[in-house]
């Protein structure tokens, strides 16, 4: 056991200094109001402690907080030599004062106009002189806050906010700020303000518990610097730590883990606070209880959050965390704290490796967008991430070496998952972005450098998510070299020739390369301005172009060699009927889908109704290849689902077919729920015979029978399409045809180019 040295600060010795001090200031007050009033003029006036000191919480180089309170109507001159009589010899004596002169009407006043008066009048207590005073006012004060408490809380909501805009949040700033940061001293005093109002209530012990460990932490930083202040800063962290008995990364742990457990019971508070203020409405009951929106498979919706319906089973159904995550961060919605324990303590073993929907399921929540981080949070607090990704543990609130930095490394790498999401669409792997993007300082948790470090874990781990090896390798080598870009761009010429020739030696390949930069700008923008700058974006940007001159495949696309023909091992059905109506349709199992063969007379537009007939059936494209035999169309479709059915299928595709359906109508295509526009384009010199138009959108139903149907309304035809789908992104390729079979002419492909556009929105 550790042998504390006698300059060791104990946690019970901390908490009673603070009080002592009170006390010791108590006293003080106590002596000067004493001959302030010494004539007799103590009637109607109290001195009053308000925030911090009446609480009794007086750290080393706290301010006094106190307020001279007088009757209405008192002498103007007697109450102002009053004051004076006591401010003069403190100041006198450097006692860092913050006072104020008031009457109770103009207390109650100014608490009924400024949330942070009323706060601190609901922690007052009388020092010297008439205590009723402070009595019966802080009674008005607390029914007025109670009263009002609808409205008030609104204006504490968007303090609070604008605070930590400036501020940050302690579990993940740099540099933490005790105070002022969230779930910092301020957030732990909104707590019992909020408690005040009557319509939540916290755990009380818990609160109380947390905001005197992180005075302890602020009372040691005050007697190290010597000074008030309220950052803990690097430098001095090990002397704080000393005097805490504890390691520097064991304090800097310690004052985060506060932290984040203040923040944890502020956003739960807040939550409540939202449903309590909420506009009266009669909630919907079933005979089982109340009715809970069903969002996907065992997720639901009820009084605003994401919740683990009661009869889903996580221990049989793991997959289940991901759903809940995946939908509340797409939906903005919080994730029930409820939910996500219960997930923690019962959720089974996710198979290793993952089957391909829980992939798609991580893929979601890594894309969402600013959604991730509360849910991310919210699943980390519980316990769920570590069954998820144990590696995550070694980054967890661990501070950057880093000066550039503004997070944690954890927070940056979520930090880094959305700003990558922003520039998914310029890639044509956005999954593989955003699972390096998270990952990309995995390596920070062991010893060595983080980069190469990084890069077997990161294999290991999108291994594991179900990636097949080419992916987790890809993975791996963008975190290996996620550094690449911004090193040589700031500090090699870009202009001399070999810097890019040595760059496209290490990328290899246009989509590498395309990664690597979406990757690095995400990383970058995350770290904090200092690390993108005007400056070092143009540089890293010019070092991307000349690198893309230096290799062979400039545009980033599929190999067309893969998309040209009909499959050898497929065989084609006989046909045998002539009708626009008439088809053959043939079903079996391929992967963990099926293979659709569909038999028809050859028409304009045909691939268009068969595309529209298979949305309205609920199957998802990934592929489609036709080819013409005679006055017959065969075409092939690779479908997601195993268990279709082929007559039920049938009966969807034949008034398809048939022109019996307004497939405009039924499938008008809704708008993207997100911010960034879908991106239409011509990939150049990949076919002699067609021309290539590519894709990139958010998935939605209906999406590939537009596509279609604009290219037949162009009067084109379309000779094979190859969708992907990566989370909630698609990545399809349609090879496209003039009436005479022929590649397009640059016109006809740019009117086309634009029509698609126009028509995703």
């Amino acid at each position: 056991m550790r042998q504390r040295s006698k300059q060791v600060l104990p946690e019970n010795e901390l908490a009673q200094r603070r009080r002592d001090r009170a006390l010791e200031a108590d006293e003080t007050l106590r002596e000067l109001f004493a001959k302030a009033t010494a004539d007799g003029g103590g009637s109607g006036i109290v001195l009053v402690a308000v925030g911090g000191y009446g609480r009794s919480e007086l750290s080393p180089f706290s301010d006094l907080d106190v307020v001279l309170l007088h009757e209405p109507g008192l002498d103007e001159d007697h109450v102002r030599a009053v004051a004076e009589a006591i401010w003069y010899p403190l100041w006198n004596d450097n006692v860092a004062l913050d006072h104020s002169v008031r009457d109770t009407v103009q207390m109650r006043e100014a608490a009924a106009t400024d949330h942070r008066a009323a706060m601190g009048m609901l922690d007052a207590r009388a020092v010297a002189g008439d205590s009723e005073l402070v009595t019966a006012l802080r009674s008005e004060v607390l029914a007025d806050w109670r009263r009002e408490a609808r409205t008030r809380v609104q204006e504490v909501r968007e303090a609070r906010l604008a605070r930590i805009e400036r501020s940050g949040w302690l579990a993940h700033s740099a540099v933490p700020d005790l105070k002022e940061s969230g779930g910092g001293l301020r957030d732990s005093v909104i707590l019992r303000a909020l408690v005040a109002t009557w319509l939540i209530d916290v755990p009380h012990e818990e609160s109380e518990s947390l905001r005197n460990s992180l005075l302890d932490v602020r009372d040691a930083l005050h007697e190290v610097s010597g000074r008030r202040v309220e950052r803990l800063d690097a430098e001095l962290i090990p002397e704080v730590a000393r005097l805490l008995d504890m390691n520097p990364e064991e304090l800097d742990l310690h004052t985060r883990q506060l932290g984040r457990r203040i923040a944890h019971l502020c956003s739960l508070a807040w939550r409540r606070i939202d449903r309590a203020v909420a506009p009266t409405r009669k909630p919907k009951i079933s005979a089982t209880g109340p009715v809970v929106t069903r969002l996907a498979e065992g997720v639901g919706l009820l009084d605003g959050e994401v919740i683990v319906m009661q009869r889903a089973d996580p221990a049989i159904d793991p997959e289940l965390a991901l759903r809940a995550a995946a939908v509340a961060a797409r939906d903005g919605h919080p994730l029930s704290a409820g939910s996500a324990a219960r997930l923690a303590a019962t959720m089974g073993e996710m198979h290793d490796p993952w089957p391909k929907s829980s992939t798609r399921l991580m893929v979601d929540l890594l894309t969402a967008g600013p959604g991730l981080i509360p849910v991310w949070d919210e699943l980390d607090f519980a316990g769920v991430i570590d069954r998820l990704l144990p590696e995550w543990g070694p980054v967890r609130l661990r501070g950057s070496s880093s000066p550039v930095h503004s997070f944690t490394v954890d927070r940056h790498s979520l930090e880094t998952c959305v700003f990558a999401s922003e520039v998914q669409r310029d890639v044509a792997r956005p999954d593989l972005l955003a699972v390096a993007a998270l990952l990309h300082d995995i390596g920070k948790g062991v010893d060595g450098d983080h980069s190469v470090e990084g890069e077997p874990m990161a294999v290991a781990i999108a291994t594991r998510w179900g990636f097949d090896a080419e992916d987790a390798a890809t993975i791996g080598r963008l975190v290996r070299w996620h550094l690449l870009l911004p090193t040589i761009a700031t500090r090699r010429d870009i202009e001399d020739p070999s810097t890019a020739a040595n760059v496209a030696e290490v990328v290899e390949s246009a989509d590498f390369l395309e990664l690597l930069a979406a990757l690095s700008a995400s990383d970058a923008q995350a770290t904090g301005s200092a690390a993108w700058t005007t400056w070092r974006r143009g540089l890293i940007e010019g070092l991307v172009s000349k690198t893309q001159a230096q290799l062979d495949d400039a545009v980033a696309s599929p190999d067309p060699q893969a998309y040209e023909g009909w499959p050898a091992q497929v065989p084609i059905p006989e046909h045998g009927t002539t009708g626009p109506a008439d088809f053959t349709l043939e079903v079996e199992a391929h992967k963990d889908g099926s293979l659709l063969t569909v038999v028809t007379s050859d028409r304009h537009g045909l691939m268009a109704d068969l595309a529209g007939a298979i949305a309205l059936a609920g199957l998802e494209v990934r592929s489609a290849r036709t080819v013409t035999l005679g006055d017959a169309a065969a075409s092939l479709w690779e479908v997601s689902r195993e268990d279709v059915d082929a007559s039920r299928l049938s009966e969807r595709i034949r008034p398809a077919l048939a022109g019996e359906i307004d497939l405009a109508a039924r499938l008008e295509l809704k708008p993207a729920d997100d911010a960034v526009g879908s991106r239409i384009r011509i990939l150049d010199r990949l076919s002699e015979t067609a021309t290539l138009l590519e894709v990139r959108a958010h998935d939605r139903r209906g999406l590939v029978w537009t596509v279609c149907h604009e290219i037949a309304s162009s009067g084109l035809s379309i000779r094979s399409a190859h969708m992907s789908t990566y989370g909630t992104e698609v990545r399809d390729v349609f090879y496209v045809v003039d009436a005479d079979g022929n590649r397009l002419d640059d016109a006809t492909a740019a009117d086309l180019r634009d029509r698609v556009e126009a028509a995703l929105g």
